[in-house]
């Protein structure tokens, strides 16, 4: 991963971070602690965009937008800005005006590599997207960051006309927001502690899963609140997760559960891919 983005990164790991070195301020060596994700993929689910239900041209601009940049190589472009050698691109909200034409994007920018924030500037695949959205349609781009709960609720309150925040597409949610056609493949995956050799020898899906349902509610997993890990962890009958016996436990991002998984607060980290990636590569760094 590119150094630019984890330094980016590192703004808002910066609390948690000198919490812990207070915390271990009286030893004079400290232990390297660091994370590494099992590359086994729990789930299988396709990110899309939410769009306003009461704007139906909208979501056929969005899908007609969508089949353009995958066919002219514009989304391929992007996805390299974040994993492969290009640079990572800079995108800027406009002020809210009703007055004015604009589209206005619901978030939750603590998301690397699909959106993140550094200084007043909104960075990461959904952002450049968006940008480029608002482009197609000649409209000014606003961006209104908010916990990822509230995303697909102010959509569907006409808050926002759409959400775009690594949305992987779930029924419930359609109660609030059509959603686009997809653009992404994803999935989950497990972090753990570098020392951690539990699940050295798993191979499939079946071998993970097999460890996790034998882990009782003394163990504790972090997710970030409202997304697929925690619908996985704890069970939900619409995509026929079994959920397991474990205490899963919610954060506002997947910087601050790793983080806790590294100070020995929780036992194991579920999130998105390639967030996953992003994160445990940024704090390894850090330690």
């Amino acid at each position: 991963m590119k150094k630019n983005m984890k330094k980016l990164l590192a703004a808002t790991l910066s609390l948690a971070m000198m919490l812990t070195m207070f915390t271990g301020c009286g030893n004079k060596e400290k232990e390297k602690v660091t994370a590494e994700v099992i590359e086994i993929e729990l789930t299988n689910e396709e990110y899309a965009f939410g769009v306003d239900k009461t704007q139906p041209d909208l979501l056929e601009d969005v899908n007609e937008f969508i089949a353009q940049i995958k066919e002219d190589g514009t989304f391929d472009e992007i996805c390299n800005n974040y994993f492969g050698d290009g640079t990572p691109v800079a995108v800027k909200s406009a002020e809210y005006d009703e007055s004015k034409d604009q589209l206005v994007v619901a978030t939750n920018a603590a998301f690397e590599p699909f959106e993140y924030t550094s200084g007043d500037s909104y960075y990461g695949i959904d952002m450049e997207i968006a940008a480029a959205l608002a482009d197609y349609l000649g409209k000014e781009l606003v961006i209104q960051n908010m916990d990822f709960d509230a995303v697909c609720l102010s959509v569907g309150q006409q808050k926002c006309d759409i959400a775009m925040a690594g949305l992987t597409i779930k029924p419930d949610r359609e109660e609030y927001v059509t959603f686009s056609d997809p653009y992404y493949s994803a999935s989950q995956k497990l972090i753990v502690k570098s020392s951690d050799n539990k699940f050295d020898d798993a191979k499939t899906v079946a071998d993970v899963e097999a460890i996790l349902k034998d882990l009782g509610s003394d163990v504790k997993v972090g997710v970030q609140t409202g997304t697929t890990g925690q619908f996985y962890c704890e069970g939900d009958e619409e995509w026929g997760f079994e959920g397991f016996g474990f205490t899963t436990i919610g954060y506002k991002n997947g910087a601050l559960a790793v983080q806790d998984l590294l100070n020995g607060n929780i036992s194991y980290v579920i999130i998105d891919s390639a967030p996953a990636t992003c994160i445990t590569e940024s704090i390894n760094e850090m330690q």
